[in-house]
């Protein structure tokens, strides 16, 4: 399962320099590209409002 990105998302751009894949697309809210996600979960480890989890 790949992480995703809710509306809580501030834009801050912390998320982006810690995807090892380049999966995160900057935007008002950011988006996460399911089909590049490894799942390592070094996003949701450094999001400073918790916007990020894993998609169910």
């Amino acid at each position: 399962m790949a992480y995703v990105i809710s509306d809580e998302c501030i834009a801050c751009g912390t998320c982006i320099d810690e995807c090892p894949v380049d999966a995160i697309a900057e935007g008002d809210i950011y988006t996460i590209d399911a089909d590049l996600c490894t799942d390592c979960g070094s996003c949701a480890e450094v999001c400073p409002v918790d916007a990020i989890s894993i998609a169910e």
